[in-house]
């Protein structure tokens, strides 16, 4: 069996036609495909992505050129770090140093609410240890069974992929994800997030406690910016999830008074659960 899409699957996942694509080719060398012997096509699921990205960036006005340009810098420029690349593409935002408890209650008012109000959301959760995660399997699984999908990180031995049951990807000791706490929903009309990363315990308080400095948004922007790199790092472990991935991409952002409300209620959760 050879690896690697058509163009015609390229053209059915994408919406551009093969003659514009060829013409990319051509003019650009993009997308740049592997050539059989026979001379034919055969494209890697990350080029799926790609070319919706430059379809985006056109219909926003941008030139093709540059489009092209952006859509290469994004596949050469893989975030290993939600944390990092929130805050590189969002430098307004100020992190703020929460100890685990709190930081536990925030992450479950974000899961409750998000999971009350979005309609069959994309859903990432990432947890540094299996064993963390194992104790919130059970709530995971729920919200698998009404999410479109939900991957989470751990260090997991493998990956495990299963039908109405979150996507397990396993992370490495060194990888940037082994210090961070996430959770990211996102749906027709509504976006949270949470990212964290924890701090070594010269920076932590003088009783030693675990504490992570965290960014918690509803902000449809910042959302998006931490489900496309959760996306980029799920796509990059189980390459099969690509196309899952990239049909999420174009979901209107939600009005700013439904935002609003979303987190007055997710203080308020979060408040009931440290009084």
């Amino acid at each position: 069996m050879v690896d690697g899409l058509p163009i015609g699957d390229l053209v059915a996942r994408t919406g551009v036609s093969e003659g514009t694509l060829r013409m990319w080719e051509r003019r650009h060398g993009f997308p740049e495909p592997k050539r059989l012997p026979s001379g034919h096509r055969r494209y890697a699921d990350g080029d799926v992505e790609l070319v919706r990205r430059v379809v985006r960036e056109r219909d926003e006005g941008v030139s093709l050129a540059v489009a092209i340009a952006r859509a290469r810098d994004s596949a050469e420029r893989l975030d290993p770090s939600v944390f990092a690349g929130v805050r590189r593409r969002h430098p307004e935002l100020a992190p703020q140093p929460l100890r685990k408890r709190q930081l536990l209650a925030l992450s479950r008012a974000i899961e409750d609410e998000s999971c009350a109000r979005a309609e069959r959301p994309l859903l990432f959760g990432s947890f540094q240890r299996e064993r963390f995660y194992r104790q919130s399997e059970r709530r995971w699984r729920d919200f698998a069974r009404t999410a479109d999908l939900t991957v989470v990180f751990a260090d997991f031995e493998r990956s495990r992929l299963a039908a109405q049951e979150p996507v397990e990807l396993p992370i490495r000791g060194f990888d940037p994800l082994s210090r961070e706490w996430a959770v990211v929903c996102e749906a027709v009309g509504h976006a949270a997030c949470l990212v964290g990363v924890e701090l070594p315990p010269e920076r932590r308080p003088r009783d030693s406690a675990r504490t992570f400095e965290v960014i918690w948004s509803v902000e449809p922007a910042v959302v998006r910016s931490a489900r496309d790199i959760c996306a980029s790092l799920a796509a990059a472990a189980a390459p099969e999830l690509a196309a899952r991935l990239g049909g999420r991409t174009d979901a209107p952002p939600p009005p700013g008074d439904e935002q609003l409300r979303l987190a007055a209620a997710i203080t308020a959760r979060t408040l009931e659960r440290l009084v």
